[in-house]
């Protein structure tokens, strides 16, 4: 990378900084979508924590959130699940990623957009279907069809996930060059509302 480029980042890193204040960015979008991958990236660049919300919610449990589904059901995740963003949301320092259902639950996307810049991490089928196919730990995919049952899931889960304040597609790309893509979609949008506010 050029000198003129790398200052050109920083630049780029220190205007979202300061037009982001005290606001955490929340990853949101499909299991397989890159979240934590993309997530952990973007905090380093912005010197900021990664947080998983699932890892939190693995913690405050005392259980895997595998465990948690067959012990308890899905409604005992989603409700703990609200609870734990909610006080991971008062953490202005974090880029968050949360589990796929988080943003479809009403009141955790309220949350997200009242204190939060929300991005959704979009993925077309293909690619979180062979993401999450190497992968033995998805409980909503645990399935006869697992295909059918994911894009069940796209089609309930990407028309709420498109209220989220930016979009940014996941590709099979290095995942440094969608974290610059968030970057600039994030400050982009921050712009245009602080103009337009």
């Amino acid at each position: 990378m050029s000198r003129d480029a790398a200052s050109g980042q920083n630049d780029r890193r220190e205007e979202l900084l300061r037009r982001l204040g005290h606001r955490p960015i929340v990853l949101i979008g499909m299991m397989g979508a890159g979240k934590t991958t993309v997530g952990r990236r973007l905090a380093a660049r912005l010197g900021r924590h990664f947080v998983d919300s699932d890892e939190e919610v693995e913690k405050a449990a005392g259980m895997t959130i595998e465990d948690i589904f067959r012990t308890h059901g899905e409604a005992d995740f989603r409700a703990g699940e609200v609870k734990v963003i909610a006080r991971l949301l008062k953490d202005d320092n974090i880029v968050l990623g949360t589990g796929g259902g988080a943003f479809i639950n009403p009141e955790t996307r309220a949350l997200v957009k009242s204190s939060a810049v929300s991005v959704w991490i979009k993925a077309d089928f293909e690619l979180l279907f062979q993401r999450v196919s190497r992968r033995s730990n998805r409980p909503l995919l645990k399935t006869a069809n697992p295909r059918e049952t994911l894009q069940k899931l796209i089609d309930v889960r990407y028309p709420v996930y498109a209220e989220a304040d930016v979009t940014v597609v996941s590709r099979d790309v290095p995942q440094d060059q969608v974290a610059s893509e968030v970057i600039d979609a994030v400050l982009s949008y921050l712009e245009r509302t602080d103009a337009n506010g």
